[in-house]
This record gives structure tokens, C-alpha cells and sequence, in this order.
């Protein structure tokens, strides 16, 4: 859709009523002043003012839109792309805003992922890069796995130069916490979370047995996180609110469980555990992992002590999206049942702890 000016771009893109919406729209027009503003520096944008904006799906933590402008004068010969990112309401509960930008510009000076172009009180713009993301089926692909996997193991051993301490267990804490403070009573019931609470401590205790190597994490590496160039093949990852240092099976974890998700479907809340990749798709992507670090061959014996630690993890993943659905239903105002979604991840999480590990006095 064209619009001509911010008056245009609130009434077209957003026609819906309530507090978040007119949130939103006081949101675009600011990312509108953002977007006059960097295309007025571009010579080969005729009307700086004449732009395309375009909302892109998949997203469940803020909204993301595609931007161009489709008045250019020669040699560019182009379309300049931008995307638009507008944050999304409580997202204090799931990481602090600086960190992630901090995060992002520490990726564009080590080469990786878009640059960021400008911001805006509670959004930004960012470089819209010339590959294409990948889809759902995507990850069944051998080669695009292979790939993906080595591009993860570079991501893991990344100098971000901050503390490595893992934030996976004090951040499933506070959400726990959280969860307590602010769900309905009725949700504290339905998802035992005074259990869960209870025997974190426990399940924490547990997985010390692992050698838990730690890097420098995605934490949320669905399909729609991961882009490719068409040309050169080269995977880029994407979309940094939740990366920290962690344990990075539970990144691979993540991962393989992400593998059972279709966001783009009719019903993106609903999970198929059917596709969740059998051992010799899990055995290939940890072994690309591992080998794209080293010119030697890497033993079966290896493989499968970081497979075991990883498929003990898809517990604690399971647990970290649960958190974030129910958290997420009481606030969000993006199309996306997160209670339903919450509801799969915790009984599969339930499912996964009984297979694992017995914690006494707790179900």
C-alpha cells in the first residue's frame, strides 16, 4: 500500500480501534518522521515522502514492516528497502530494549546481520538485506540444515565482549516470578506454576551433569530468524531480543523444537509434534555443527553426548516458551493466540520432564 504521508499511513495501515492500536499508529508516525528523514540523505530517492510500507507476518514480539520507495532517479537502478521495526507493548518483561540494540550494533561491526539505520522512541529502522527468509519447510532441507548449523556454531563463538554467564536459568526465574504476580489465579492452577517454581532450583541441580559449553546464544532460532542469500548461499541470522550467553544446547535445543512450528499457516499458534526432526535429521545438524569448527572428523561418540544433552534441554526450552505465551496473552495486542500456544509448550514440557528426570514431591 502507498502512502503519501503520515496522515495517510495511519488511517490506511491502521483502521483498528482501541489503546493499542492508536499506540501504534502515534508509533508509525514517528517511524514515518524516521523514514522522511534517512530517504531526504539518499540522492537517488526522488520523493522522500512518496513510500510503501508494508506489515510483514510471522512477528509475535513486535510489528515489522517492509518499507521502499518507488520513486528513484538513475544510476541506482533499484528499489531502496528498509524494514521498520515497532516494538511491542511489555517487552520489559523479556529482555532490557538497550541490551538488544547493543547486541545489534556489536553484530554489524563483526559483520553480521543488517545495520541499523535510525530510531526512534520505541522502534528502528534497519538495513533490509538481499536474501531471502526462509520458510518452514526450509529446515528439512539437508543442505539449508547443514548450513544453518554451521552459521549457529559461528554465532556461538562470537566476541561480544560482555560477561558469559549463562541467563537462561535466572531469566526462566523471573518469568516464573512474574507469571505468579500478574496471570489470572486460574492460570496458576491449569500451568502448576507454584510447582514449577518450586523445583527449578531441583531441575537446574540436574543438568549440572552435562558439560554445559556455553556461547553466545540466539535463543529464539525459528525459521523466520534466518535468511538466505539466493546467490551465494550464505545464512545470516537474525533478530536479537532474546540472545545471551547460554548454554548452546539449549540454543540447538530451541532449534530442533522450532522445527515443529509453521508461523505463517492459518493457525501459527498450533504446533505439530509430528515434524519434530527424528535422530538421523538431529545426528546431521550436530555433526555439521561440530565439524565446522575443525578439519578433523568428529566421532559418533561425540556426536551423541551433545545430542543427549541437547534433547534434555528441549525440556527447559518448552518451559521458556511456555513462560513467555502466558506472559505474552496478558498483554500483546498481535494477532496470536499465545494461551493456546503457552498451553502446548507447557504439556509438552510436562511430557519431556517425565521422560527425564523425577523431582520428589512434584508432579
Amino acid at each position: 500500500m502507498i502512502m503519501a504521508g503520515p496522515a495517510n499511513l495511519l488511517s490506511r495501515l491502521n483502521s483498528g480501534s482501541g489503546n493499542g492500536s492508536s499506540r501504534r499508529e502515534w508509533l508509525l508516525g514517528e517511524a514515518y518522521v524516521a523514514l522522511h528523514t534517512l530517504a531526504g540523505s539518499w540522492a537517488d530517492v526522488l520523493d522522500a515522502k512518496n513510500l510503501v510500507l508494508k506489515p510483514l507476518k510471522g512477528a509475535m514480539t513486535n510489528h515489522v514492516y517492509e518499507c521502499h520507495w518507488p520513486q528513484e532517479a538513475p544510476p541506482h537502478g533499484g528499489v531502496r528497502r528498509v524494514l521498520v521495526r515497532i516494538y511491542g507493548d511489555g517487552c520489559d518483561l523479556f529482555f532490557r530494549r538497550e541490551d538488544e540494540i547493543c547486541t545489534f550494533e556489536r553484530m554489524s561491526q563483526l559483520g553480521q546481520g543488517p545495520r541499523l539505520l535510525a530510531r526512534f522512541s520505541n522502534g528502528r529502522v534497519e538495513e533490509f538485506l538481499n536474501a531471502r527468509t526462509l520458510a518452514a519447510a526450509d529446515l528439512r532441507n539437508v543442505t539449508i540444515s547443514s548450513r544453518i548449523a554451521m552459521k549457529l556454531r559461528e554465532f556461538h563463538n562470537l566476541d561480544m565482549r560482555w560477561p558469559q554467564a549463562p541467563k537462561l536459568w535466572d531469566r526462566i526465574q523471573f518469568w516464573v516470578n512474574k507469571a505468579l504476580e500478574i496471570c489470572p489465579s486460574s492460570w496458576h492452577e491449569e500451568f502448576q506454576l507454584d510447582n514449577i517454581k518450586k523445583e527449578l532450583t531441583q531441575i537446574q541441580a540436574w543438568f549440572s551433569k552435562f558439560k554445559g559449553i556455553v556461547g553466545f546464544c540466539h535463543n529464539d532460532l525459528q525459521y523466520g530468524n534466518i535468511m538466505m542469500n539466493e546467490t551465494t548461499e550464505d545464512v545470516t541470522i537474525i533478530d536479537y531480543e532474546y540472545a545471551s550467553y547460554n548454554p548452546i544446547a539449549f540454543d540447538i535445543a530451541n532449534h530442533f523444537c522450532e522445527m515443529t512450528a509453521d508461523y505463517h499457516s492459518e493457525t501459527p499458534h498450533k504446533l505439530d509434534n509430528s515434524k519434530y526432526p527424528d535422530y538421523q535429521e538431529r545426528f546431521q545438524f550436530i555433526e555439521a555443527y561440530m565439524m565446522s569448527s575443525s578439519a578433523l572428523s568428529i566421532s559418533t561418540l561425540r556426536v551423541e553426548e551433545l545430542l543427549e544433552e541437547v534433547e534434555s534441554y528441549s525440556l527447559m526450552s518448552h518451559l521458556h516458551w511456555a513462560l513467555w505465551g502466558i506472559l505474552s496473552a496478558t498483554f500483546s495486542d498481535i494477532d496470536f493466540d499465545y494461551l493456546e500456544y503457552a498451553r502446548q509448550r507447557f504439556q509438552s514440557y510436562f511430557n519431556v520432564k517425565s521422560s527425564l528426570i523425577q523431582i520428589d514431591g512434584c508432579t
